[in-house]
């Protein structure tokens, strides 16, 4: 009779051999997973304004811009992106972050946590700055090109482009904390 050698070395894992995960590992992965989709889906649409719509809107006369602009920001309040996307995204990162408490997760933890950090930038940006500017342009109903050049200039392009790219910066960031804490959570099996 032969007995077994052992090629531990060389011997494939199998169940018994991988660590075992307490329960939630698949809630982990998957809040961590959509938490970073809909950051990076997030981080687009936002990097999208900022390097074509506004630029491309720029050169327009006024009445263009402002009609153009309030039928943009009427598509973007849809419930896929305001829900999904953008209020979806700061939801699966706060999840991520609450399930990636205990120890033994903390590696994936700090990523997540700076990915939250970054998006509640985007946050406070968006409610304190575009919120408020995208409220002027689609007040009253212009009719003039005076009204037209008002409406254009009660948003304050500059000021809307440029804050516009600080939420591009930060939701990018945080989409990439987010792939590299999916990255450790799969590589050291913090799930």
């Amino acid at each position: 009779m032969s007995t077994p050698t052992s090629n531990a070395p060389f011997r494939r894992r199998g169940a018994a051999d991988r660590p075992r995960r307490s329960g939630g590992g698949a809630l982990r992965t998957t809040s961590l997973i959509i938490a970073t989709v809909t950051t990076g889906l997030t981080a687009g649409v936002f990097t999208d304004w900022s390097n074509t719509i506004m630029p491309g809107l720029h050169d327009v006369d006024d009445r263009t811009f402002v009609m153009a602009f309030r039928a943009l920001n009427e598509a973007i309040e849809n419930p896929l992106f305001v829900g999904v996307e953008f209020t979806g995204a700061l939801l699966f990162i706060g999840l991520s972050a609450a399930l990636h408490l205990r120890p033994g997760r903390r590696r994936v933890l700090l990523w997540v946590g700076a990915a939250l950090a970054f998006y509640l930038v985007t946050n406070v940006v968006t409610v304190g700055v575009h919120f408020p500017l995208n409220d002027k342009i689609m007040e009253g109903e212009p009719h003039s090109d005076a009204d037209f050049a008002a409406a254009r200039a009660q948003l304050d392009e500059a000021k809307w482009t440029a804050w516009n790219t600080v939420r591009a910066v930060s939701t990018t960031l945080a989409f990439g904390c987010l792939t590299w804490a999916l990255a450790i959570h799969r590589r050291h099996g913090e799930g």
